[in-house]
């Protein structure tokens, strides 16, 4: 990461929001208000764009950067922030981040804040920082990949949503009922420096957040924060032992040697058995065809952080 001391001159520049109205909690129109009256009075133009779809945002994000925009702002859940984040990656305009979402992961790796109050103090006392993502063939990613379990872990959250609300006690039940559901084992074969290996799984879990490894007890977030993946390989191959490994997890007992293989790596590449495989990305997911190329691009994204260089999320093991 390449961090500049110098606080960003909002007075100077034409920002832009970007707002998923579908991701996460509903935002109530004060709150939008709010984010207005923060905002519209520094910078020398605002705008707010918006969608239900989320589909669009990528080009809703690209289409402000086309437009002139020197800070695009993506509001919402990991999701939408990965999605802005892939229209801005590679490019000189800047992203700032209002979490909006369930877990909102890439907002405290930052260190931004979790509350819309937290991220607009940000906004308004920002410097740079240019950040790693990950990219899984043409798709950027911020926090995480997944084979396997996960994404039919996603499929039914998506059901136990509608019917239950968002929350996080819903996101950890549909872990339990998915994994209730999981009947057969993945194969497949990654290939890290021209050297193949082989696994018999139910879950692969490719990690670009430290604070999600952090707030689970799993080794690798030093991995991910010197630039590199951590590829976590569950040992499970069927539902009973990956729940117990999930139980664990959730109480901060869960080790790699004992419930995962650990990979180091920046770039690698999974071959699984199906030609066309459900892939989760930042709780989103999408069909892909194998085999899969992964790698980190190194500074590729400039985001606003606090400029005193204090996190404004506390540490997730406190």
């Amino acid at each position: 990461m390449r961090d500049s001391a110098d606080k960003v001159d909002l007075s100077a520049c034409r920002l832009c929001v970007i707002r998923n109205r579908g991701s996460g909690k509903k935002d109530p129109p004060e709150l939008l208000r709010s984010i207005r009256d923060a905002l519209q009075d520094r910078v020398a133009e605002f705008e707010l764009r918006e969608t239900s779809r989320g589909d669009q945002l990528v080009d809703l994000a690209r289409q402000a950067a086309d437009d002139g925009f020197d800070i695009v702002v993506a509001l919402g859940g990991d999701g939408t922030q990965s999605a802005v984040a892939g229209a801005l990656a590679g490019t000189d305009v800047l992203m700032g981040v209002l979490p909006g979402g369930t877990f909102n992961y890439f907002a405290r790796d930052l260190g931004v804040g979790e509350t819309f109050d937290e991220a607009l103090a940000t906004l308004a006392e920002a410097r740079v920082r240019s950040v790693d993502v990950g990219q899984i063939e043409n798709l950027v990613f911020l926090n995480n990949v997944s084979f396997g379990a996960y994404p039919h872990i996603l499929k039914t959250r998506e059901g136990i949503y509608k019917r239950w609300g968002r929350s996080r006690l819903a996101a950890y039940w549909s872990v339990l009922v998915a994994l209730r559901r999981l009947r057969n084992p993945m194969h497949l074969t990654a290939t890290v420096d021209g050297r193949a290996r082989d696994f018999t799984t139910a879950l692969v879990f490719i990690a670009r957040s430290a604070y999600q490894l952090d707030s689970f007890g799993l080794d690798g977030a030093d991995a991910i924060r010197a630039g590199n993946f951590a590829v976590l390989i569950a040992k499970a191959r069927r539902p009973l032992p990956l729940l117990r490994s999930a139980f664990r997890l959730a109480f901060g007992f869960s080790a790699k040697d004992s419930d995962f293989d650990l990979i180091i790596t920046d770039r690698l590449t999974i071959e699984t058995g199906r030609r066309s495989q459900l892939v989760a990305h930042d709780g989103e997911k999408t069909r892909m065809v194998s085999p899969f190329h992964l790698q980190i691009r190194h500074g590729a994204l400039n985001v606003l952080v606090p400029a005193d260089g204090r996190s404004k999320t506390q540490d997730p093991k406190a």
